[in-house]
């Protein structure tokens, strides 16, 4: 029977005239489709239950729940599973198919979605035989009657991808009742891949069983009837899933160490040279663990805040790697404070920290619900930059506890609410590395004004010129794939708040996690309460329609200044000697008067600005300074492409300057913004000698290998 099952694939077109209906001929629930990306439409007051108050049984509307029992062979990389999932129908309509997500089967082949789309990209899977990874159903059961299931493609992937599935069910689930499923699955877990796999001993178990998708209803991210938001397993993306609790059962050898999402309950179980560690978590919307013999004894502490829940951070970390326990550990404890101050608390009473082994890159950088991995980092001493790189990482990961963890947005479709927003807000809480060399710092960043991380070292990590994709586009379907999610949105929202105000975006943030926390929450609604605790909503749509609905660069420029003294002019009845003598005369006379005067004289000057917009308008300041010290400031807030300003003053011009405050990072050229009356070559003379000081210290670096 599994061998059938295994054959059967449907194409997106059969599998559209085969959705219309049910099996029953009740109308069948359609899927989100392949090109869904930001939502425009705010979500409804009542999306997903409405806001939590606090005084609800418990934090999330809860969806699903997991039993499961789970038992890992380390020889072999397998894990035997039970799951028993229940799941309630939330909609107004009987469902009688629904879907599953079969992440880990991303490993299966080379001709998944996952690698398919990492081969367009020019990359490789780097798998050899006895490396893949993959999931089998053995059984799926309702009420004792076998379930059918059919692989599907709901984003148009190859019919050979299996990381989508739809279970088609012998007994409708009812409207508001609920149903369960059970199932027996089998996992060969890959070598450490993409957030997942083993090395050695070590192994990463995520993503690793069968995961209900999301069923949307009208008025939640812009749905207007009940849909299913499942998509396969690109190489861009991440996840999406609803609320539910976990109790789940992991069993492995005798002398393995065990981390894993959620609270041990009472001591590990010892039979048969193996151990049952039990762990159970409500309020999240996955599940993640990890077993390796080679761990340390693990660095564990207690945060805790007034008002808040205490929280126990344990971080597992190998023996090559102790010098980045107490790192990390300092670091989350930094990021607990900084973020229930900045959002709001952290809700849960655990969080565990992972410290990949040697030669297992690929497991670390990665979240799940109050579980992360972090990097791995030779000698992170305190002031250096692989130091500085170890914090990052660390904030980056826990910071997700927020935006995917707690608010759950959409990381298929809309990847700017995750990625994005962390990380604007780790370059906020960390701000530039201390111990950027200022040499290399002056050739990326104009005349050497920056260090070399903060907001100026994502705009130089993000595209300027052509932003190929809006912001709000999803996580597949983009020329220079997903990375400039994080460094574009951080600059964005960076602008943003130099527009709005920092205290004013601090408050609409914990406005945004207060109304929105366990809701899923859309782009639309972000958009929604920048603009209501701000009260600028012209301006926060003008930025969402220019960079997250669209993508339009930013590009203005100083074109031209001129500043000219107005001299007497020879004209009918006056000739040019006329004209000279008395210019003569009155130069020397104001220079006995005005001995000490710098920039001036005793005709006026007429100052023209020429300011050029190649992109985007967006609100600039434009100042002009005076060789008598004094200065002009003007605003430039029209949409027009070009623009003249003129002054008449008694000291000529010296220089103009768009933007002095520097809040428009998101510009494709900061060097074009200011331009001087006479020729400086300051700028030349500072750039030759920080070329000369790399190419000494090259030298030096031949002579002494």
């Amino acid at each position: 029977m599994r061998a059938v099952h295994t054959l059967v694939v449907l194409t997106v077109a059969a599998l559209a005239a085969l959705s219309t209906f049910a099996q029953d001929g009740a109308p069948a629930i359609p899927l989100a489709g392949s090109d869904a990306a930001a939502v425009t439409v705010p979500s409804s007051p009542a999306a997903w239950g409405g806001p939590r108050t606090g005084k609800e049984a418990t934090l999330a509307e809860r969806v699903a729940d997991y039993r499961i029992e789970a038992t890992l062979d380390p020889v072999r990389h397998t894990v035997e599973g039970r799951q028993q999932l229940t799941w309630r129908n939330r909609s107004s309509q009987a469902v009688r198919s629904v879907y599953l997500h079969l992440y880990l089967n991303a490993f299966r082949n080379g001709d998944s979605t996952f690698n398919t789309e990492l081969r367009a990209q020019g990359l490789n899977d780097g798998m050899a035989d006895g490396e893949w990874g993959y999931i089998d159903l053995r059984h799926v059961r309702q009420a004792g009657r076998a379930v059918p299931w059919t692989f599907v493609q709901p984003d148009g992937g190859p019919a050979t991808d299996r990381t989508v599935v739809r279970l088609d069910l012998p007994q409708a689930v009812p409207a508001g009742g609920s149903t369960t499923l059970d199932i027996a699955f089998f996992d060969q877990l890959p070598k450490v891949t993409a957030r997942t796999g083993w090395f050695g001993t070590f192994h990463l178990v995520v993503q690793w069983f069968p995961k209900i998708g999301v069923l949307e209803l009208p008025g939640e991210r812009g749905a207007t009837a009940p849909r299913w938001n499942v998509h396969e397993y690109h190489t861009d993306s991440e996840y999406y899933a609803d609320f539910g609790h976990y109790d789940v059962k992991l069993t492995v050898p005798k002398g393995y160490t065990v981390g894993a999402t959620g609270a041990l309950q009472g001591q590990p179980v010892e039979a048969a040279g193996r151990v049952t560690h039990h762990y159970v978590q409500g309020d999240v919307h996955d599940f993640a663990w990890t077993a390796d013999s080679r761990t340390a004894a693990p660095l564990r502490d207690t945060w805790t805040a007034p008002g808040t829940t205490p929280v126990a951070i344990t971080v597992l970390y190998p023996p090559e790697y102790a010098s980045n326990a107490q790192p990390v550990l300092q670091m989350t404890r930094r990021s607990l404070d900084y973020f229930q101050r900045m959002l709001g608390p952290y809700p849960y009473g655990t969080l565990t920290v992972v410290v990949p082994p040697f030669n297992a890159p690929h497991a670390g950088s990665m979240e799940y619900p109050t579980f992360i991995t972090v990097d791995s980092i030779e000698d992170p001493a305190p002031g250096t930059r692989a130091r500085y790189d170890l914090d990052f990482v660390t904030v980056h990961e826990f910071a997700h506890s927020y935006f995917y963890g707690i608010l759950a947005s959409n990381e298929f479709e809309e990847p700017m609410l995750d990625e994005g927003l962390n990380e604007y807000w780790n370059t906020r809480m960390l701000g530039p590395h201390p111990a950027s060399p200022s040499v290399w710092a002056s050739l990326l960043y104009a005349g050497g004004a920056y260090s070399f991380a903060g907001f100026p070292g994502e705009r130089f990590d993000m595209p300027r010129p052509e932003p190929a994709d809006p912001l709000g586009q999803n996580a597949w379907h983009r020329l220079l794939g997903v990375g400039p999610v994080y460094s574009r949105t951080a600059v964005m929202l960076h602008d943003l708040e130099a527009q709005l105000g920092k205290a004013t975006m601090e408050r609409a943030f914990r406005v945004y996690y207060e109304r929105w926390k366990f809701r899923h929450p859309s782009v639309a609604d972000l958009r929604e309460v920048l603009a209501e605790v701000s009260g600028q909503r012209g301006l926060v749509e003008a930025v969402f329609a220019q960079q997250v609905y669209g993508a339009q660069p930013v590009d203005d420029r100083i074109e031209r200044i001129v500043s000219t003294e107005m001299t007497p002019l020879a004209g009918h009845g006056v000739g040019w000697d006329e004209v000279g003598e008395r210019e003569e005369r009155l130069r020397e006379q104001w220079k006995a008067q005005h001995p000490h005067a710098r920039g001036a004289g005793p005709f006026p000057y007429r100052t023209t600005v020429i300011v050029q917009r190649r992109g985007a308008a967006v609100p600039q300041t434009l100042v002009v300074r005076f060789a008598d010290g004094s200065s002009a400031t003007v605003q430039w807030n029209g949409t027009e492409r070009w623009r003249r300003f003129d002054w008449v003053r008694p000291a000529r011009a010296v220089s103009a300057q768009l933007d002095p405050a520097r809040r428009h990072l998101l510009d494709v050229n900061k060097l074009d913004d200011s331009r001087t009356v006479a020729a400086d070559d300051a700028a030349t003379r500072r750039w030759t000698l920080d070329f000369a000081a790399i190419v000494q210290a090259l030298l030096a670096l031949v002579a002494a290998v």
